[in-house]
């Protein structure tokens, strides 16, 4: 049975990008005004009123506009400002919408002027993209914007949609009332709460998926993505005495972070990263129960607080700061997410030092396992079988274990990772991205 086509509705502001880009206009437009931090809220006491469905739109699109004082020299640094704001799991996600140019349509309330020259980057067809549009005059001041536009209207989405009358498989992404609109009027089939820059709980009680990152979405439907696995799938456990500057390097990289002030067993089998205070410690029963965990950074000597023997021999990696450096606040977390990131080991205490950089277009595979002779040539025949082509291989031991990464190329047999799982004395596998 032939699929439906798919169609992707995308939101531009807090969703494509991080910010709200009118809310960031006002902040270029007035930043020499007298008044402007009195306007600067007014305007996203504005945003924020209609996203959470508390306002028609269409006032609180006039109410903001009036409030600008903006021009095409302004609008200009926006389109610069907004490129460096674009959300992160979109960034790194440019082949998807490479591949779904036909499907992919950014439907907002904002304005074609700034959203075409931000989003065209990333393959997404001029035709394909829905705003508003300024009205400016004779010197490019903006006064007005286009009233007939549906989109300036209340229930905009819902009205322009209506008008497209796309058949196929419609769902929505975005973190406002008005992308809730598409659902709740049954013009798209799953609406997806979208909250990596923003949570609104009027809108993400109300969805048929909450998605943290862009990543989230494309796993769930299993759809390409630059990532093996979603990092706000990953559940790192922060104990004891943080520093909230170490937490937030750690949350700025995706991950779902569970703080608590001492070890819960509760998390124990879901855990897949640690963040210790210095003092904390973690039992052995405690890290043999800990499957899924990849790594563990502590905030100081975990000499007799972690069993770095233990660790190894369940290839779990240890970063710690044996000579209590004052930079370890950033330094440890720093280790941990580049770890997670690029499978680097740089100044772990008890895996072999390895420091990589990462290959475009290909798939990272980690292979941890004891470092015993033919291991590497069992791996690479297992590659041979599967007509796997290697792109980079790289491989450290020291006596306990082999550490070894393999990039291959972006298309292959997924039955080639249970053929290195099989192989004898590996202790743990996964494909980092």
């Amino acid at each position: 049975m032939q699929k439906n086509r798919a169609y992707y509705i995308i939101d531009f502001d807090s969703t494509f990008t991080q910010v709200e880009a009118l809310d960031e206009l006002a902040r270029i437009s007035l930043k020499d005004h007298p008044d402007r931090a009195l306007i600067y809220q007014k305007i996203e006491d504005y945003t924020n009123l209609a996203m959470e469905g508390k306002m028609s739109f269409s006032e609180s699109l006039a109410g903001r506009i009036k409030l600008l004082e903006a021009s095409d020299q302004h609008l200009k640094k926006l389109i610069k400002h907004l490129r460096k704001k674009i959300s992160k799991s979109f960034s790194r996600n440019e082949a998807f919408f490479k591949k779904h140019a036909d499907d992919v349509l950014i439907v907002s309330g904002g304005f074609k002027e700034f959203i075409i020259p931000v989003v065209s980057p990333f393959h997404i067809k001029k035709k394909n993209i829905y705003a508003n549009t300024f009205v400016t005059n004779a010197d490019g001041d903006i006064i007005d914007y286009d009233h007939e536009n549906p989109l300036s209207q209340e229930g905009g989405k819902v009205k322009l949609l209506q008008q497209l009358k796309l058949k196929g498989d419609l769902v929505g992404i975005g973190d406002g009332y008005s992308d809730f609109q598409l659902r709740e009027s049954g013009l798209v089939d799953k609406f997806y709460a979208f909250t990596e820059n923003i949570s609104r709980q009027t809108i993400v009680e109300r969805a048929d998926h909450i998605t943290p990152s862009f990543d989230e979405f494309l796993y769930v439907n299993d759809l390409p993505q630059s990532i093996s696995y979603p990092k706000n799938r990953i559940l790192c456990l922060v104990i004891g005495n943080v520093d909230e500057a170490s937490i937030k390097l750690l949350k700025d990289d995706g991950l779902s972070i569970r703080h608590k002030t001492t070890f819960e067993d509760k998390y124990v089998k879901d855990v897949g990263m640690m963040l210790l205070a210095d003092g904390e410690e973690i039992s052995n029963e405690q890290l043999k129960n800990a499957s899924k965990l990849k790594a563990v950074g502590y905030l100081g000597n975990s000499k007799g607080k972690v069993d770095a023997d233990l660790a190894t021999e369940m290839g779990i990696v240890v970063f710690d700061d044996a000579k209590h450096n004052p930079r370890n606040i950033d330094f440890i977390p720093k280790r941990m997410v580049n770890f997670m990131n690029s499978g680097a080991t740089y100044l772990s205490s008890n895996f072999p030092n390895l420091q990589l950089p990462k290959i475009e277009k290909s798939h990272r595979l980690i292979h941890i396992h004891h470092n015993v002779p033919g291991i590497m040539a069992q791996i690479n025949t297992a590659f041979a079988k599967h007509d796997v082509n290697i792109v980079g291989q790289f491989l450290m031991t020291n006596s306990k274990i082999g550490y070894a990464i393999t990039d291959i190329n972006a298309e292959y047999d997924k039955a080639i990772f249970k053929s290195l799982k099989k192989i004898e004395h590996t202790i743990k596998f996964r494909v980092l991205y």
